[in-house]
């Protein structure tokens, strides 16, 4: 028989092993590929970069091309769609390309793309070779002038970029640089300074132009920075800070001289941007993650993929197990003795409707009042079921004066009463009559208290929002607890209560 036990105890244990293997992988699996993580409440910040184009016809056939943010290790897109009334629409890698008949009235397009998951990729993108170096074409005076900065720059801190942004950006300016740049610029000039320098320099360097994720920044023109192929990759410059990577909350949709957008059979063109945050949670965002790692289908067998309310519903389930580990525990292994194996659970989810104090208050009442009737029908000598079929009629009773009390003298405690299963209810007081006929009343309280005192301690967990979250977005931790449960069922040595008991003897023989 102990050979048997034994065995069992390794294959349970071989077992346990296992479903914490399965529970640490599948963890990292939604952390990695669903964004799932072990804080709760967790929202993903969806940005909604909308660009407004609005222009007047001139009667020839229209033509707008918008540059578009491509997906990258940077960012996730969302969604997009354009709000353009009768335009054909062509999506290509990086631009959005409208077309439609003559118009005559004035015209408003918009582009929107939803964005998550920004992050900061320091602003290095590896490339196999740079772009072919175009030097810009200066009379003698100014290509001397041209020199003069560069060897001034040479003298600052920094990489070669660094220095000609500093220089450029120097308060009061250098006379060599007002030599230069006579006047102050825009940042789409002081970048193409910038890029027009270092190209006498033999680095290739191109325009960037972005949005900067503000929330709620509203009617705005692109951010300009600078990317320079230095080390054989693009590297990005702030081009007022000299600044080396590309901000978190900085996306880039556009690379190069071309223009953000483009408009033909239109004039007086323009282009506005605006932005807006939003957040969405995780578990929603969950599936879109899935989809771009291909990943689809194991989200789509997942839990997660189902409809809220049974999401919602499930949510309970699955912290029942970590509940029934609370109460094994302090049976076989604390050895707490309770009114019946999983009673303690039950009125810990009860309290969880009722809340806390409300719900001790209201249990004490209907166990109080419950014992009381019980011992008046045993006078009766009644048979067993219908003894039991009475306690309960007597319970929704009692239930049904407590609401009553609560409604009309605004007691929430009162109320509370109903979320209490009769059943259970009605089994307790049973239970706590015949053991307070057998083995006396102190038993009988003893057992009542115990069981009570059981249940706080479930309540405080299953309560937990951490635990809570935890227990349903990775929950393969069950299998885990399933395996804990089983080889505490081949536990056979002393319980706490029991050591307690016998220390005295133990302290006698020595």
């Amino acid at each position: 028989m102990l050979q048997k036990l034994k065995s069992v105890r390794y294959v349970l244990s071989i077992g346990l092993v296992l479903s914490i293997l399965f529970a640490g992988f599948s963890a990292y699996y939604k952390i990695k590929y669903w964004g799932f993580s072990f804080a709760p409440k967790k929202k993903t910040a969806v940005w909604t970069v909308e660009a407004h184009v609005a222009f007047e016809p001139t009667g020839d056939p229209i033509k707008v091309v918008i540059t578009r943010p491509t997906p990258s290790t940077d960012f996730k897109v969302l969604d997009e769609d354009t709000v353009a009334p009768k335009y054909k629409r062509e999506m290509t890698k990086d631009k959005v390309i409208l077309t439609t008949k003559p118009k005559t009235k004035h015209q408003d397009i918009y582009y929107r793309v939803l964005m998550y998951d920004n992050v900061d990729s320091n602003g290095k993108t590896p490339a196999a070779k740079a772009d072919k170096i175009v030097k810009p074409v200066l009379s003698e005076q100014d290509m001397n002038v041209a020199k003069e900065v560069l060897d001034t720059a040479s003298k600052l801190e920094g990489d070669a970029v660094q220095q000609v942004i500093t220089l450029l950006n120097q308060t009061p300016p250098d006379q060599t640089v007002q030599a230069f740049m006579p006047e102050r610029s825009t940042d789409k000039e002081t970048a193409q300074a910038i890029i027009d320098l270092l190209a006498l320099k033999n680095i290739s360097a191109r325009m960037v132009r972005g949005i900067k994720l503000q929330e709620e920044k509203k009617t705005f023109v692109p951010d300009v920075m600078i990317e320079a192929y230095m080390d054989k990759m693009w590297k990005i410059y702030d081009i007022k800070t000299g600044k080396k990577g590309l901000p978190s909350s900085f996306v880039v949709f556009q690379r190069g001289a071309d223009s953000m957008f483009d408009v033909t059979g239109g004039e007086n063109s323009s282009i506005k941007y605006s932005v807006m945050k939003s957040l969405r949670s995780s578990y929603k965002m969950a599936g879109h993650r899935a989809k771009l790692a291909n990943q689809q289908t194991n989200f789509g067998y997942s839990i997660y993929n189902l409809p809220v309310n049974q999401q919602n519903a499930l949510k309970w389930l699955m912290i029942f197990p970590l509940a029934i580990l609370v109460v094994v525990l302090m049976r076989n292994v604390i050895g707490i003795s309770t009114m019946g194996t999983f009673t303690p659970m039950l009125i810990a989810m009860s309290l969880v409707e009722t809340g806390f104090w409300a719900g001790l208050v209201c249990f004490a009442l209907i166990i109080g009042m419950g014992v009381a009737i019980r011992a008046g029908l045993s006078k009766l000598n009644l048979l067993l079921v219908p003894r039991i079929s009475a306690v309960v009629i007597f319970v929704i009773l009692i239930m049904q004066f407590l609401a009553i009390i609560g409604y009309n003298w605004n007691l929430s405690i009162a109320s509370s009463a109903l979320f209490f299963p009769i059943i259970i209810t009605a089994w307790i007081i049973e239970r706590a009559s015949i053991t307070w006929e057998e083995e006396g009343a102190k038993n009988a309280m003893k057992q009542i208290v115990y069981s009570v005192l059981v249940a706080i301690i479930t309540y405080f967990v299953i309560v937990n929002e951490y635990i809570r979250h935890i227990m349903f977005a990775f929950d393969e931790l069950n299998l885990v607890i399933l395996f804990i449960v089983m080889l505490l069922g081949t536990y056979t040595g002393y319980r706490v209560t029991e050591l307690m008991r016998f220390a005295p003897l133990a302290k006698k023989e020595k």
